[in-house]
């Protein structure tokens, strides 16, 4: 049992996930008190305005700021994917504390900020599924991960607050042994340890579970998601699959209820408004990359998908943002 006390920092702006939070610091603080011991210490940390308020409207105190950034051996940003830097030093103090050792790390939205501080380099980074098509946008460079904690020993991601959970259980695991871990996780109640290299779990389109569809029909769709800026035909699917058009129809009719033509458009739709919720790019933007040449189709298919286009679906989503996170501009 180490004597050491493990100091992690959490980088807070307006609108970040309260559970996110509180899935990291609950149980540090139960493994503090199982093993006896001060094992673990944390701050909360503001580039700006000393109140930050979380995506639930409730409002948390800073104890330290960016700029007087206290030593501590993790500095994990949580955030809204829209949130931005108020105070223009700020990615250089990520990029300096990287570089005398404090590993950098984003819960959840959190990697939208981190990958705009330059501080961590392009590594494989935990993407929660609903952000990927936004991330994907934004960093056409870097690897966005469907699996649930990305480590690596300058930066640590984690896709959501189950996941952040998991992650603060692997901290406890490493610094008091897996006995203390396994009590935490006895403590709440959670009844799966998942650790780097797991999949999340994601709906999909349909609803029909990604696991519970016959092989071919994951291949296919799997090979239609690969890249939307530029969406393989029905025809090239199967041929790369090695089948007739004909069967592929009936193999997604008999399991989605939907053709493959509708079913590619439907994620195609689902990444679409991704886009409009999470970036700055235009409508012109954001139909080409979901594989639109025209515009006009674009919105007339956003139109049908959504019962909105694309424009008024932006302003909508950001009537209902937390006061103080940054609203995306109207497009």
């Amino acid at each position: 049992m180490s004597d050491s006390v493990l100091r992690i920092g959490f980088l807070i702006f307006p609108g970040f996930p309260m559970s996110c939070l509180t899935s990291v610091i609950e149980p540090l603080r139960a493994a503090n008190e199982i093993s006896g011991n001060t094992a673990f210490a944390w701050d909360l940390i503001s580039d700006a305005d000393k109140q930050v308020m979380s995506s639930a409207g409730i409002a948390f105190e800073a104890t330290q700021e960016l700029a007087d950034l206290p030593e501590c051996d993790y500095l994990l940003i949580l955030s809204a994917p829209t949130s931005a830097f108020r105070d223009p030093r700020s990615a250089s103090h990520l990029r300096h504390a990287a570089r005398h050792g404090t590993v950098l790390g984003a819960i959840s939205g959190g990697v939208f900020p981190l990958m705009r501080s330059g501080a961590v380099p392009k590594t494989p980074l935990s993407v929660h599924w609903c952000y990927e098509a936004a991330f994907r946008a934004e960093f056409p460079d870097v690897e966005a991960s469907g699996k649930v904690i990305e480590t690596t020993p300058r930066c640590v991601t984690a896709s959501g607050a189950a996941a952040a959970f998991d992650l603060a259980l692997g901290l406890v695991e490493t610094a008091l042994g897996a006995e203390v871990a396994t009590e935490v996780a006895c403590w709440f109640q959670h009844p799966m340890v998942r650790k780097a290299g797991v999949q999340q779990i994601v709906p999909v389109t349909g609803g029909d579970q990604h696991s519970d569809m016959p092989p071919l029909v994951t291949e296919a769709i799997d090979l239609f998601a690969r890249d939307l800026a530029h969406p393989l035909s029905v025809a090239a699917v199967a041929k790369a699959l090695d089948i007739t058009p004909r069967h592929l129809e009936r193999s997604f009719k008999k399991t989605t209820g939907l053709n493959p033509t509708g079913y590619f458009r439907q994620m195609r739709m689902k990444a679409a408004r991704q886009i409009v919720m999470y970036s700055n790019d235009s409508v012109t933007e954001i139909a080409e990359a979901v594989g639109y040449a025209s515009v006009k189709s674009f919105n007339r298919h956003y139109l049908e998908a959504f019962g909105v286009p694309p424009r008024e679906d932006r302003r909508r989503i950001n009537l209902n943002r937390v006061r103080g996170n940054l609203p995306v501009p109207s497009v």
